[in-house]
């Protein structure tokens, strides 16, 4: 299905006489699409064309003949491939916050680190600058969502990088780039590659391409926000098909809650929903208990993993409500 009326909001208009018409998209994207993508937002040209020229040299020197000794071995297998428990991807993580791993991993020069450290500060501040916007759009106190996410016993949220590569597939029919899921913490950033597609996202019923434009920035909306909103702003399924041509580039970047913030529904948005004889409200958990379940169910449906959330706080509760 083709992309068309996939929000795209240039930020310059924020401050100026069209603010309202970028707020209206940005309510858009997240209340129906789950994703937007953001243009001239602040982080440089020059800074994002070295943060996509290391990490593809990066994955030319060190990764690329190990994903071809994996591919080849994978294809070997036939008709004994377990493709649906297989992405066709080379992927590896940068920890930002609450502490950083960067000098730590493996195979990164020090041009790397410092244009990755560099490109992790200025995405933290747009992630900031975002959580205000949706507060703003969302009718809450400015610094509401910042504060729930740094709510935990560190007052830091948790802030990370997958640097991912999908290498040309030669059979993407049996094999995904990576399977369909939602994204189980709070906001995410994601630098993709502007020549080679690939991200999907599923509206409606049907996969929508989420279009490939230099120098932006693609928004989603994860698990938490959905909560925090008590379903206002949705996550969404997406997820990457395989190409037969081109190596595409994605640098997602997750700004969720600290592991031990705990995460409940906006009491202002329950009441004004209450008033509306609206939906029931979503559950009340810390998020490292979240994510212990989404590691396991993380390919499956969100409201499942919700329900257990529930069923968990309700446990809870009554276990502290005093006998006679």
């Amino acid at each position: 299905m083709e992309s068309r009326s996939f929000p795209v909001i240039n930020m310059e208009l924020l401050e100026g006489s069209k603010r309202s018409d970028a707020m209206a998209v940005l309510r858009d994207g997240c209340e129906n699409w789950g994703f937007f993508e953001l243009l001239n937002h602040g982080i440089s040209h020059d800074l994002m064309n070295r943060v996509e020229t290391v990490n593809k040299e990066h994955y030319r020197r060190f990764r690329e003949q190990r994903f071809k000794e994996f591919a080849a071995k994978t294809l070997d297998s036939g008709e004994n491939v377990d493709a649906e428990n297989l992405d066709w991807e080379s992927t590896f993580f940068l920890r930002h916050l609450p502490t950083s791993n960067i000098s730590q991993v493996p195979d990164l020069d020090d041009d790397c680190r410092r244009t990755m450290k560099e490109f992790a500060l200025e995405l933290e501040k747009l992630a900031e600058r975002l959580l205000d916007l949706l507060c703003e759009d969302l009718g809450l106190e400015k610094g509401y969502l910042k504060k729930v996410f740094c709510g935990g016993s560190d007052g830091l949220p948790t802030f990370g990088t997958k640097v991912s590569n999908y290498p040309p597939c030669p059979k993407p029919e049996l094999i995904k780039g990576l399977r369909a899921h939602t994204d189980a913490g709070g906001i995410i950033l994601l630098f993709q590659d502007d020549k080679v597609s690939g991200l999907q996202l599923l509206k409606d019923g049907e996969w929508v391409d989420v279009p490939p434009m230099r120098h932006s920035i693609v928004v989603n909306i994860g698990d938490q926000l959905e909560v925090i909103t008590n379903g206002k702003y949705k996550s969404v399924m997406h997820r990457v098909v395989a190409q037969t041509n081109g190596n595409r580039m994605s640098i997602a970047s997750f700004y969720n809650p600290g592991s031990d913030a705990v995460i409940f529904p906006a009491p202002e948005l329950v009441e004004k929903e209450a008033e509306e004889k609206k939906k029931e409200t979503y559950p009340k958990f810390v998020f490292e208990d979240y994510m212990k379940l989404y590691v396991r169910k993380k390919f499956e449906a969100k409201e499942p993993r919700f329900e257990a959330m529930k069923t968990m706080d309700a446990v809870i509760s009554s276990q502290l409500i005093p006998t006679a």
